[in-house]
């Protein structure tokens, strides 16, 4: 039987005391334990930021990446063997910033991977700069006089690239978005989790109680545009939930290995053939 404790590494987490990463944490362990998957089928590919080092305290294969590029590695590794279970933990500035491309590249390819974007409007491990999802007025060390742009909006941006499942969900409320983690995991295709999460050191603005007196529940799945819609709502009223989900060929599928995990597929040659073309 698989437990939550079989996702815990002995090591204590050190991101600051009451910081969102934890609910996200604690959320990703309850989904992987709600949906029976063994933490040796699971692979987590993070990008860099506060949200990167949760790869020390999560037992599962893991791998750091360089800044914006957890997407290309977390494609990778699901082409060379899609038995796995493939999530990218990453930042709303590594995601969306430094990995913007990226991230839309992956979604008009539909991969099936699962994308968990720590989305607190800050680069906090750099002592909390405004990131691109940074709302307009927000004042930061990079932005005194306030953030002086409309914020990049992960969902909308997923919706439009191709994203077959997108969703919002609130770091506050674990029972919620472990129920959100557990969804997009399980959806075949490439899912997007943009998680609403506060930074208690450098964002004195959007906090829990902030967005507490916001937050509302979508019940369902929308169609494409009413999602689109629903997505850029932002102010006194703040969405969370599933917005969009479809089903789509994937990567794994256009490729033709989503049979068989490439890593068990034969070479077609033969390995003597192999060794000396290799090491001529």
């Amino acid at each position: 039987m698989i437990t939550q404790e079989d996702f815990q590494t002995d090591i204590t987490p050190t991101w600051c005391p009451g910081c969102g990463n934890f609910g996200i944490w604690l959320s990703l362990k309850q989904a992987l334990t709600m949906l029976s998957i063994p933490n040796h089928r699971v692979v987590i590919v993070y990008g860099v930021g506060c949200h990167g080092n949760m790869v020390d305290w999560m037992w599962v294969y893991g791998i750091r990446g360089l800044h914006g590029r957890a997407l290309p590695l977390a494609q990778g590794i699901k082409l060379a063997n899609s038995g796995l279970t493939v999530i990218a933990v990453t930042g709303d500035g590594d995601c969306i910033g430094e990995g913007g491309n990226h991230f839309l590249h992956a979604a008009k390819k539909n991969p099936n991977i699962t994308v968990i974007i720590h989305d607190n409007q800050v680069y906090g491990l750099t002592t909390g700069q405004a990131s691109p999802t940074a709302q307009k007025g927000l004042e930061t060390k990079s932005t005194p006089q306030g953030v002086m742009e409309p914020p990049v909006n992960p969902l909308s941006l997923a919706i439009v690239a191709g994203g077959t499942f997108v969703g919002r969900g609130f770091s506050g409320d674990i029972p919620h978005l472990t129920d959100t983690f557990s969804k997009a995991i399980a959806h075949k295709g490439f899912s997007v989790i943009d998680v609403l999460q506060p930074c208690v050191t450098f964002d004195k603005v959007h906090t829990y109680e902030w967005y507490r007196k916001r937050i509302y529940k979508i019940e369902y799945p929308m169609e494409k545009r009413e999602a689109l819609d629903k997505s850029m709502e932002w102010g006194e009223r703040i969405p969370v939930g599933v917005f969009y989900e479809e089903q789509k060929e994937t990567l794994e599928d256009r490729e033709g290995i989503d049979g068989l995990p490439l890593v068990d597929a034969p070479l077609g040659i033969p390995t003597r053939d192999l060794f000396i073309s290799v090491f001529r």
